[in-house]
């Protein structure tokens, strides 16, 4: 085929408007309405972080910011449309450790690849685990329970198979060895009042939701999850200050990041990584994150980016060890 001096330049003038228009693209963002996937019901704890970071980055880029509850399938569903959304910035995606960290290990079918299909703009908080016993328990301390599960067993709930409160109970099971039995429940509404009411031993249950019982009296705090102790509990160990060699370094956590398809354009991902710098230091957000025992994290889509491959080499290691899976 011929290829003359016109079509040549017809061809490279297609490719440096198709640049240009890009660039014009990224310039102007937002120029519409922007809309946040959550796996989710309305009403959880990512549905209510999306609503109020949606609330911020309204204000901060002038343009409206909506959130879309997406619920099913393990929250696959959700995470599987966002994975697949047109990359122009308009479709966000809320990220937590279960679409970025433990179903990718657990899924045997997922239909996205948490890496390869996303682009990572901002982690924005983690909330620890903590370990909790019921108030008549007779164990004070997390050595004393783990002697008492090594010599006789106990059972430790959750709030589903592949939560993170499921597998920071495999995590401390696996790694001493103790001789544990999960007890899995339709959500943490129905695990904490088995906890409550004696059904179980143990719980690694997300601080938001156990925080009430321990301010009451009604759960005792035995440690921490998270490498260091949590602000509002300053008094709980964390299980990696324990003088147990199998605990050391232990780090269970759940958290909540913002991410864009992949081949987004990266100006967007920065605009939207500035403006979150913003939000998550507003005064509102601050106090949102407070109330719910949560670290404000922040950093770059390349720390975020780092921070879940982490994550899903972690979790794979447990789910792996504790042989979860889920067709």
């Amino acid at each position: 085929m011929k290829i003359n001096r016109r079509s040549t330049l017809a061809a490279l003038g297609a490719v440096s408007m198709l640049a240009l228009g890009t660039v014009a693209h990224a310039q102007e963002y937002p120029a519409k309405r922007i809309t946040i996937i959550v796996p989710y019901s309305a009403g959880g704890s990512t549905d209510i972080l999306a609503r109020q970071v949606a609330d911020g980055l309204t204000k901060v880029l002038d343009e409206t910011v909506t959130v879309e509850n997406r619920p099913g399938a393990g929250a696959t569903l959700g995470t599987t449309m966002a994975a697949k959304a047109r990359p122009d910035g308009y479709t966000l995606f809320m990220g937590q450790v279960s679409s970025h960290g433990i179903a990718p290990a657990v899924y045997k079918n997922l239909q996205y690849d948490p890496v390869a299909d996303f682009a990572p703009i901002k982690l924005l908080i983690t909330i620890p685990n903590v370990m909790v016993v019921n108030k008549d328990s007779p164990y004070q301390t997390a050595a004393e329970f783990l002697d008492a599960a090594t010599a006789e067993g106990k059972t430790f709930g959750s709030s589903g198979v592949g939560s993170s409160i499921h597998l920071s109970g495999e995590m401390f099971k696996s790694r001493t060895g103790a001789n544990m039995t999960h007890v899995p429940f339709r959500g943490s509404g129905e695990a904490v009042p088995a906890l409550l009411a004696g059904d179980v031993d143990v719980m690694f249950d997300n601080l938001p939701s156990a925080m009430p019982h321990i301010q009451s009296g009604a759960l005792r705090a035995l440690a921490m999850t998270t490498p260091t102790r949590s602000e509002k509990l300053q008094d709980v160990p964390t299980l990696d200050e324990l003088d147990i060699p199998e605990l050391d370094g232990f780090a269970a956590r759940s958290w909540f990041g913002l991410l864009a398809p992949a081949s987004t354009d990266p100006e967007i991902v920065a605009t939207l990584s500035s403006a979150l710098d913003e939000v998550i230091a507003s005064e509102s957000f601050v106090s949102f994150a407070d109330t719910r025992g949560a670290q404000i994290e922040g950093g770059s889509p390349e720390d975020f980016s780092a921070f879940i491959a982490d994550e899903l080499s972690s979790w794979k290691t447990v789910v792996d060890d504790a042989g979860v899976t889920v067709e």
